[in-house]
């Protein structure tokens, strides 16, 4: 039987010491207790999430939501905060969700995995819940930057489909918060930038070209950068319409709209112009300062 030299075992633990240090951390955000009570799924939101609820790739019925912290191996200081989309009813979690942090990690920023509680979709609002866990999450990521070596003037949010409305709310909107604050895990800025991929939810159903009454884009929106298909249905109306507010007001913004790739590309390959996004953000990122330290 061949033996383990002391050498061999003390490389083992050293690089056993490095994989921990390198995990991801998950956290609750609610461990004093989730704030609100939700409405009981409808019966058509149960047949359309069907008999197994969740399953691989779409996680579903989160009631004690959470983050998972993706630490980059070289960190450059910026984290963002993924939002995976899912209609309020699920959330898609490898596609708009793991997959993302993968591609933040090899850019050098943090990832945090949000899993926001669904289904929210037969709320009265239901985009109220989710934004309450962005915000705590936001909170927290700040109140830890030192500790994951991310800086505090450098973190943003991404978000798909419905996680693409539901970072446009915590972004753009300006109304009070609906829960009991705690100083210690609790900000009250917005992201310090944005990624809103084919989101949508803004606009009057009947009048497309036509903000929701009571939304607009603030005059301190954070700097964003919009991506769609032109085959999204309604999508790319809506992130035209959200871009030219930005345009008007002289923020800063960029938007690609892609000639095919449907919606739900995320970061799967379709072998289209499409598939140019991830490198196409990764250039805005770092050509807006957030890859570096800012004065």
């Amino acid at each position: 039987m061949k033996t383990i030299s002391m050498r061999h075992i003390t490389l083992l633990l050293l690089a056993t010491a490095i994989c921990t240090n390198a995990a991801e951390t998950n956290l609750p955000l609610w461990p004093e207790g989730v704030p609100g009570k939700r409405v009981e799924p409808s019966k058509a939101t149960l047949e359309r999430i069907g008999p197994k609820g969740s399953t691989p790739g779409h996680e579903t019925f989160i009631s004690d939501p959470s983050i998972t912290v993706y630490p980059a191996a070289n960190p450059n200081g910026a984290a963002v905060i993924v939002c995976p989309g899912g209609g309020y009813w699920f959330l898609s979690t490898n596609n708009e969700g793991t997959g993302v942090c993968e591609w933040l990690n090899s850019i050098g920023v943090t990832a945090i995995l949000l899993r926001y509680r669904t289904p929210t979709s037969d709320e009265a609002v239901p985009y109220q819940y989710p934004v309450q866990d962005l915000q705590r999450s936001l909170g927290i990521v700040r109140h830890r930057a030192k500790e994951w070596n991310i800086d505090p003037k450098r973190i943003g949010v991404i978000g798909f489909s419905a996680g693409g409305n539901l970072i446009g709310h915590a972004s753009w909107d300006r109304t009070p918060r609906t829960y009991e604050q705690k100083p210690e895990v609790d900000d009250p800025r917005g992201p310090d930038f944005a990624l809103f991929v084919y989101g949508g939810g803004f606009l009057e159903p009947e009048k497309k070209l036509t903000f929701r009454e009571g939304f607009g884009i603030p005059a301190d929106a954070p700097p964003c950068f919009f991506i769609v298909a032109h085959d999204d249905k309604s999508n790319p109306i809506e992130a035209a319409e959200l871009y030219l507010s930005y345009k008007r007001q002289s923020l800063p913004a960029e938007i690609h709209i892609y000639s095919q790739g449907g919606h739900g590309f995320g970061t799967r390959k379709k072998n289209l112009p499409v598939d140019g996004w991830l490198k196409a953000a990764a250039e805005w990122m770092d050509a807006s300062g957030f890859f570096k330290p800012r004065g």
